[in-house]
């Protein structure tokens, strides 16, 4: 064998241990750093449910009842999410489902959207996007009080055309300059709202089945 082919051959070898031993402590990382990044999500989401419903309005543990969502495109949803049943005394007292505004300006934005067994809005929050800096950040609840006024709303309250911005000819606030996130967010919760008035018996029952 020539030394320039045995050479390379070390090379070679020399580069495959690297990667291995790379692989050995990515994964390694990862396993370490898993579970305090699943538990501070955890955190995170059971903060952001906890005000999208009125205190005192359920006695049971949200994330432990959570319940699986068919992908639909009402929500948004490509793929199967989650919706959090709330109750107390045992009775159904609202619903908090998952859903995806997919038209923001740089992409989807998340959602959870509160809803009372009567179809009214307890609350909406954002809780993730990519929406540009400054513009975007008023959909965030820590940034800006405009997700708020959502809440109380419903399907007929307002009526069907006065679900949109206000520069659409709608109820709804939006910031000037900036209207494409705000209209998706309006968008997905009305259907989400829609999704709500046709699954309701299901949802309250924690019976959900794949369909439109």
């Amino acid at each position: 064998m020539s030394e320039i082919s045995r050479n390379i051959k070390l090379t070679a070898l020399a580069l495959l241990g690297f990667s291995i031993v790379g692989a050995v402590l990515l994964a390694g990382t990862f396993d370490l750093t898993r579970a305090p990044i699943e538990k501070s999500e955890r955190e995170a989401k059971i903060k952001l449910i906890a005000q999208v419903l009125p205190a005192g309005s359920y006695d049971n543990d949200l994330v432990k009842s959570t319940r699986p969502l068919p992908a639909n495109p009402l929500l948004g949803l490509k793929k199967p999410g989650a919706y959090y049943p709330a109750k107390l005394a045992g009775k159904p007292t609202a619903v908090v489902l998952e859903a995806v505004a997919p038209d923001g300006y740089a992409g989807e934005i998340k959602l959870l959207v509160g809803i009372l067994p009567d179809g009214r809005l307890t609350g909406v929050r954002v809780t993730a996007h990519s929406e540009t800096p400054g513009l975007g950040d008023y959909i965030d609840v820590a940034k800006s009080p405009w997700i708020r006024q959502f809440a109380g709303k419903s399907l007929d309250a307002p009526k069907a055309d006065d679900w949109r911005v206000k520069k659409d000819g709608g109820k709804f606030d939006a910031m000037a300059g900036a209207t494409i996130s705000p209209r998706a967010v309006v968008k997905a919760v009305k259907l989400a709202l829609d999704y709500f008035a046709r699954h309701r018996a299901e949802l309250l029952t924690q019976k959900v089945r794949d369909g439109q």
